[in-house]
């Protein structure tokens, strides 16, 4: 286990119905948060394609053919950075099925290492936009690993039970919700996990709940701010510092949910029993 900090950037992006600008903007970021000095660098969830409802009002009209251009100069450009970029982005699938909603996981060569699929998808988007995904994803940078989950999973505690028990160090939520209480979910996940949390939303929607941070306790590492424009939040995964909440806390709530420290001290006691008596 590397006690070497790891540095990753949250972004706060603009979206917009322009597939080419929101790949300059991306690109943009991507220098921002490398200058920065991180490893890793976050996107919203529809960062590049634009997300339903809001830019996509019809599967017909985007241009799938800009997207893909957009993805090869965006990967291009984290192989240069060498910067592991992490991307929201529809996902088109064969005729006559609908796109899955997806984050692209483009390695510090460009190269494409993974794709997750959104799984809890809200009513809305599994009944007219997207096809479910039905995986995790895990991925490992540096000695970290890192999971992905996209927006509305954040209301979803199974996902996150989840990645606990893949030994995850870091769960990165992109999201398109202008919720706050999005914001707490994304707090308690990461201090009932006891690990970091690292939350990503558009610029438009950062006034009610910001690009951010999240330590294993709970609490802000970093915080983009919330006015409107484009930004990034940047911290450190430092085990040196999370050492309490990160492994030992950790540890001893894997011991706890066995049930074998509690059975061990069963009493056999009549008065522990009888529940009717004061």
């Amino acid at each position: 286990m590397t006690t070497v900090p790891f540095r990753i950037a949250a972004a706060q992006s603009a979206i917009s119905t322009d597939v080419r600008h929101n790949g300059q903007e991306i690109r943009a970021l991507m220098r921002q948060a490398s200058e920065a000095g991180a490893r890793l660098v976050q996107f919203p969830e529809g960062a590049l394609s634009g997300y339903c409802k809001a830019q996509i009002t019809d599967w017909a009209d985007v241009d799938w053919a800009a997207i893909r251009e957009e993805l090869e100069k965006t990967a291009a450009l984290a192989g240069e950075l060498r910067i592991w970029t992490v991307l929201g982005c529809a996902h088109r699938l064969s005729r006559p099925h609908r796109p899955h909603n997806s984050l692209y996981v483009i390695s510090d060569t460009g190269t494409l290492v993974d794709r997750y699929d959104k799984r809890f998808c809200s009513h809305t988007e599994i009944s007219d936009w997207y096809s479910p995904g039905f995986r995790p994803v895990v991925f490992t940078v540096d000695g970290f690993r890192f999971g992905t989950a996209l927006c509305i999973e954040v209301r979803f505690p199974e996902v996150f039970a989840e990645y606990e028990r893949l030994n995850v160090d870091c769960v990165l939520v992109s999201s398109y919700s202008e919720d706050p209480v999005f914001g707490v979910h994304a707090q308690a996940h990461a201090a009932t996990n006891c690990y970091w949390l690292s939350f990503s939303v558009p610029a438009q929607c950062g006034h009610a709940v910001p690009a951010s941070l999240i330590a294993p306790n709970g609490s802000y590492l970093d915080q983009a701010t919330p006015s409107g424009g484009s930004a990034l939040a940047v911290g450190e995964l430092n085990r040196n510092d999370a050492d309490i909440e990160q492994v030992f806390a950790r540890a001893w709530r894997a011991t706890a949910r066995s049930g074998r420290i509690y059975a061990s001290r069963r009493v056999a006691d009549p008065r522990s029993v009888d529940t009717r008596r004061f």
